[in-house]
C-alpha cells in the first residue's frame, strides 16, 4: 500500500542548556574514512549519558555487510573542546556481529554538565560532538528547551529541519517521535517527487537490510550535525519496522512473501539498537524515563510493540484490544502518580487527541452512537491512533483525572502535521466535560502532507478539511496540514510554550525556516493559549 493510504484519513479533513556554553564542536567536519556515519548521545541522566558511533576498519566493512574485522575503538569525555581535561575514557571492541557500531554509557558524570566526547581508531580521530548530562533530580531548574521532531522520510526532501536545530545553541537537547527511517522500497528515479533514494533499493526487511538503511540516513550532513551537536531522546513509531506495525504483523508485511513478522520485527529491533543512541529501560523495553531536576519528566511510549491489530467499528471499544499493553500502562500510569516534577512531558507517537469529522453536533453524538450501533467515541477516522483503543485511553485519561495529575503535555508525531489541542475527558461534550491534559504534534521533517498526497498548492485543498475539524472538534484549537518542519519545546515552572517552524521548501537542501506560530499552556489549567501567530 502506497504512503498516500497510510495517511488517507487525513484527507478528509535553564540547567539543561549548559552544553550551549560549551565552545562548537566539529559537527560539520568531514567524516574520516573510519568514522563515516557520524556521532551521537541520548538518553542524558544526571550522572550519566549514551556515546555513540559507527567504525569502519576496511573499505569493505561495509553496514549490513557482515564483514570485517573486530576494531578497538577508543572513547573520551573532556570539559574542554581540545581534550585537554578529559574526565571520563575507555575502549570497546566492535565487530561484524554488531555492524561495527560502538555504544558506550558513560558513568559517573556530573549532573547538569556539558561535556564534550569524540572516538578514535588506529591513528585517526572522529568528529567531536557535545552532549550535557541531566540536572540532578532534586534541582530547582529554571526552563529547558528541546528541539521536538518526527517523520523524517529520505526520498521526499531534506533534513533541513535538522540544520536550522543544529545552528541553536539554546537546547537541551532534541525529542524525536519516531519515523526516524522509512523501510519503504526505492522510488524509481530521482524527478519532481524525490530528491534522492533509499538504499538498498528494495523494501527492506533482514537485518542487513535495515542496517544499510540505518547507515544511509546517518550520512546525511544534517542529520550528523545535530546528532554531534545535542543528546537525542529517542521512541520508534512504525517506519522504523513496517507501516502500521502492531503487535503481530504490519500492514506493510505480508509473511507469503516477506517471511514470519517475528524475523523482521527481531532484525529491526536490533538495527535500532546497534544504531541509535537509545539506554532500554527496565527488562530490555523501548519505555523509559528521564527527569530534568524538579522542573520536568519526560517519559518516552511504545506504542507499536505491544499493540492488538488495528480495527474499526464497534471493535475500537473493545476493552480487550490495548495500544499500549497491560504491563506499560500499568507502568505508566505509576509514572504518572509517583513523578515529582512541575510537568509531565510523554513522548507519544501517535494522537492521543479525539479526532471526528462532519456535521454532527455533540450533544447528538451520544444519543447516535446508540441508536445507530457506532463506537462511542463516534465513527473513527483513523484507528491506528489513540482513537482507535479508546479503552486505553479512557483508562489513562481517566487516571490523570481521578488521580488529580496536572500539567500533563502529550508530544506527538506519526501524522506529519501540526495540531494544538486541549486534551477531553469527554470529547463529546466538551468544553462542559473537563480538559485533563493538553497535546502539541508536530509537522513532518520531510515526510509527505496533505498538499503533497494530492499535488495541489498548499494552503488550498486543506483549509476546507481544518475548517470541518475545527467545526467538529471543539477541543482542537489549532491545525496546519500541509506545512513540514519542527518545534521548539520550552518549559518553565509557570507555563509550557511550543514553537512551530515551517520550511520554505523541504526539497531545497538550503531551505529557509520561519517561525509560525505559538501556544502555551498554563500550570495547573489544561488548557492552551495561542500567543504568536
Amino acid at each position: 500500500m502506497t504512503q498516500l493510504n497510510r495517511r488517507e484519513a487525513l484527507k478528509l479533513g535553564g540547567a539543561g542548556v549548559a552544553v550551549a556554553a560549551l565552545a562548537p564542536a566539529a559537527a560539520h567536519a568531514a567524516p574520516t574514512p573510519y568514522f563515516q556515519h557520524g556521532v551521537a548521545s541520548g538518553d542524558p541522566l544526571p550522572q550519566a549519558v549514551v556515546l555513540w558511533t559507527r567504525v569502519t576498519p576496511t573499505p569493505e566493512s561495509l553496514p549490513g555487510s557482515g564483514t570485517g574485522p573486530s576494531a578497538e575503538v577508543g572513547w573520551q569525555v573532556a570539559e574542554d573542546a581540545d581534550f585537554t581535561a578529559v574526565v571520563a575514557s575507555g575502549t570497546l571492541t566492535t565487530g561484524p556481529e554488531r555492524d561495527h557500531t560502538v555504544k558506550v554509557d558513560v558513568q559517573g558524570l556530573r549532573p547538569g554538565t556539558g561535556y564534550h566526547y569524540r572516538f578514535s581508531y588506529l591513528d585517526a580521530h572522529s568528529p567531536a560532538g557535545r552532549t550535557s548530562t541531566a540536572p540532578a533530580s532534586g534541582a530547582d531548574v529554571e526552563s529547558l528547551k528541546f528541539g521536538v521532531v518526527s517523520c523524517s522520510d529520505w526520498e521526499v526532501g531534506y533534513f533541513g529541519a535538522y540544520r536550522h536545530l543544529a545552528a541553536r545553541d539554546d537546547l537541551t537537547g532534541v525529542i524525536h517521535l519516531g519515523d526516524y527511517i522509512y523501510e519503504y522500497a526505492a522510488a524509481p528515479a530521482v524527478d519532481a517527487k524525490n530528491v534522492r533514494l533509499h538504499q538498498p533499493a528494495h523494501e527492506i526487511i533482514t537485518l542487513a537490510d535495515y542496517r544499510q538503511r540505518h547507515a544511509q540516513y546517518k550520512t546525511d550532513p544534517d542529520l550528523q550535525a545535530l546528532h554531534a551537536r545535542y543528546p537525542w531522546m529517542v521512541v520508534w513509531d512504525d517506519h522504523e519496522s513496517a507501516n502500521n506495525a502492531w503487535e503481530g504483523g504490519a500492514q506493510n508485511h505480508t509473511p507469503d512473501t516477506e517471511g514470519p513478522w517475528e524475523a523482521r520485527k527481531a532484525a529491526s529491533r536490533q538495527a535500532y539498537d546497534e544504531w541509535m543512541p537509545v539506554r532500554w529501560g527496565q527488562g530490555g523495553v523501548l519505555q523509559r524515563s528521564l527527569r530534568f531536576g524538579k522542573l520536568a519528566e519526560l517519559t518516552l511510549l511504545d506504542l507499536r510493540s505491544h499493540r492488538s491489530e488495528q480495527a474499526n467499528g464497534l471493535a475500537v471499544d473493545d476493552p480487550a484490544r490495548t495500544l499500549t499493553g497491560r504491563a506499560q500502562m500499568d507502568w505508566l500510569k505509576q509514572t504518572l502518580t509517583e513523578s515529582r516534577t512541575r510537568w509531565r512531558l510523554l513522548g507519544n507517537s501517535v494522537m492521543v487527541s479525539p479526532l471526528k469529522l462532519g456535521a454532527v453536533t455533540a450533544e447528538v453524538l451520544g444519543p447516535l452512537t446508540r441508536l445507530l450501533g457506532i463506537p462511542q467515541g463516534g465513527l473513527v477516522l483513523n484507528s491506528d491512533q489513540w482513537d482507535g483503543y479508546a479503552a486505553d485511553r479512557a483508562e489513562l485519561l481517566g487516571h490523570l483525572r481521578e488521580n488529580g495529575i496536572t500539567n500533563t503535555v502529550f508530544l506527538t508525531g506519526d501524522i506529519h502535521t501540526s495540531w494544538a489541542s486541549e486534551v477531553p475527558l469527554k470529547a463529546a461534550t466538551y468544553p462542559r466535560s473537563p480538559s485533563v491534559a493538553t497535546e502539541f504534534v508536530v509537522p513532518s521533517v520531510a515526510s509527505d502532507n496533505i498538499d503533497d498526497m494530492l499535488g495541489v498548492r498548499p494552503r488550498t485543498v486543506s483549509l476546507a478539511a481544518e475548517t470541518a475539524i475545527a467545526n467538529t472538534n471543539r477541543h482542537v484549537r489549532w491545525t496546519n496540514l500541509d506545512s513540514h518542519g519542527y518545534c521548539v519545546l520550552e518549559v518553565r515552572r509557570e507555563q509550557v510554550r511550543m514553537d512551530w517552524y515551517f520550511l520554505a521548501d523541504r526539497k531545497k537542501a538550503d531551505t529557509s525556516a520561519r517561525k509560525a506560530v505559538s501556544f502555551t499552556g498554563v500550570s495547573g489549567t489544561q488548557k492552551i493559549k495561542r500567543v504568536w501567530g
